[in-house]
């Protein structure tokens, strides 16, 4: 459960006489003057409430707690409704800005309660229990997003926390503003697409952008070409935001290639001086399309914890940007491009804790990979295990260390039931591939030298030439950590910076639809 400090509602006016009886049934009902501070409420009218709001079910145990603990009336006070019902009334009607294409239930009723010239001045359980309701029910939406069966059904395995949201509910009691942006329950790379998805909107409300076309015969763009496809390119990078002015000129000029080269620095790949069918093929998706892939991705925030932004030491991997970021100390000390599991050996969203290093390791080959590429590469070749540097240990094989070890020098271990970690390779030419998906399902890394050194030095003091010997050895080793580290694997097909620049990443694992379909449809 996620920490939350849990606050007593403020008190309001001088405490009156409150007299009390009992129906047939035994409960207890209580009738009150307008002066009361806390006015009670009467729960037998529940089960009514639920009848008339069947969509509210779901909430039912929830608003039971919730007023369990409570016993009265809590959205309103004596001159109306209290200033937590109206920012909830607000941000209820701006669920469309936190990507949520949802239906509000019962929308009209909420309406006209909160437009009503009385605005809540004479409480009754109808309008009380609707806007309790509404709160849970934009609780589910914006802070905790679909249900963890269904996010499992995405290939999302990152533990997912449970939060009190009546506990919750006493902290914005006191302070309301917090519903605006409350850091305290939400992940930062939330905050950052939805300032991402305003920009994509205002982009889609100007008409968006119009669709790239090469002249029959040409195969790419560079600079010093003139054609009418380089004025629609500059037009498409000007929508979004990549040139400051759309000068609708034809020449590819130096403009055009900062521009270019700036859009492939935010995708994490280095521009090579064409602008080829890649490009083209990313820079033709509609803007229909970009706002989508946001939206799916801020559900996906919704399930990171935002404790995450406090801590100080963790390495995260995102699968579809190919991309390692080593944070110390709160910011980023080191970020690495990788190679992740090819469509067959999808790599596993999940974390862990980094406990060990093991240098100049063996490679203990996984039982699918030996009955599907090694004893058939032996039926065919009987030198197969010499020539690839293995050995039987018992009845499986292993790889020893050496430079052609399939997992490199090194390998960072946080034990899982996934069998993944983090690992050296001596293929270094796959990094300088666009598309990186090409590994059993661990995941490569192209500086684990420095990674190794990063982490070995701030933890034991280590130095680079103990470390070079260590990797280079003939023997396995291994290097205890004193702190565990945090690692996180991910799938975020879009990421913002704090200003809402979004970079989109190809969605490798076709996860986006998948979760499009039950965000819609939840």
């Amino acid at each position: 459960m996620k920490k939350l400090r849990i606050f007593t509602f403020i008190v309001f006016g001088a405490l009156f006489f409150t007299a009390s009886c009992k129906n047939a049934d035994n409960t207890e009902v209580h009738e009150h003057t307008s002066d009361e501070k806390e006015i009670p409420i009467d729960s037998t009218q529940f089960a009514a409430f639920f009848t008339k709001h069947p969509e509210f079910n779901e909430f039912k145990g929830d608003v039971s707690k919730l007023y369990s603990k409570h016993r009265h009336y809590i959205w309103h006070e004596k001159k109306g409704f209290i200033e937590m019902a109206e920012v909830l009334y607000n941000r209820v009607n701006q669920l469309n800005a936190e990507g949520l294409p949802t239906k509000i239930p019962y929308k009209k009723e909420l309406d006209e309660l909160f437009e009503n010239n009385g605005r809540g001045e004479r409480p009754d359980v109808n309008s009380e229990l609707l806007i309790s309701s509404t709160y849970f029910y934009y609780a589910k939406k914006v802070l905790n997003g679909l249900d963890t069966s269904k996010s499992k059904q995405t290939g999302w395995f990152l533990p997912r926390e449970k939060t009190d949201y009546v506990a919750y509910l006493d902290t914005l009691m006191q302070d309301p503003k917090l519903l605006n942006k409350d850091s305290s329950e939400l992940f930062s790379g939330y905050f950052n697409l939805k300032k991402g998805l305003k920009k994509y909107k205002d982009i889609e409300k100007k008409g968006g952008w119009a669709t790239i076309t090469l002249p029959e015969g040409t195969k790419s763009l560079k600079e010093g070409d003139d054609s009418p496809a380089i004025a629609q390119l500059r037009s498409r990078l000007f929508a979004e935001g990549y040139i400051k002015a759309d000068s609708k000129a034809t020449q590819f000029d130096a403009e055009l290639k900062e521009a270019i080269t700036n859009y492939e620095n935010n995708h994490f790949r280095k521009f090579d001086g064409k602008v080829g069918p890649a490009i083209l093929k990313e820079l033709n998706v509609p803007v229909k399309e970009r706002i989508k892939t946001i939206t799916v991705n801020m559900e996906r925030c919704r399930w990171i914890t935002p404790d995450i932004d406090k801590q100080q030491e963790y390495i995260a991997v995102n699968v579809p940007s190919y991309r390692l970021r080593y944070v110390r100390d709160g910011k980023i000390f080191l970020t690495s491009n990788v190679v992740v599991g090819k469509e067959l050996n999808k790599t596993v969203i999940f974390s862990g804790q980094m406990s060990y290093l093991a240098f100049a390791p063996y490679w203990n080959i996984p039982k699918s990979i030996l009955e599907k590429e090694i004893k058939p590469g032996i039926a065919k070749n009987s030198n197969y295990l010499a020539d690839h540097n293995m050995e039987w240990n018992g009845n499986m094989v292993r790889q020893k260390p050496g430079g052609q070890n399939s997992l490199g020098k090194v390998k960072f271990m946080f034990p899982n039931s996934n069998n993944i970690y983090l690992h050296d390779t001596p293929a270094k030419g796959l990094f300088n591939a666009d598309d990186r998906a090409f590994s059993h399902g661990c995941v490569r890394v192209e500086k684990a030298r420095d990674l190794a050194i990063a982490i070995t030095k701030k933890d034991g003091n280590w130095t680079e030439d103990k470390v070079d010997k260590a990797m280079n050895s003939d023997k396995e080793s291994t290097y205890a950590l004193k702190t565990k580290i945090p690692v996180y694997i991910t799938y975020f097909t879009a990421w913002a910076d704090e200003n809402g620049n979004v970079s989109f990443f190809d969605d490798i694992y076709e996860r986006d639809n998948s979760l499009a379909n039950l965000l819609y449809k939840s």
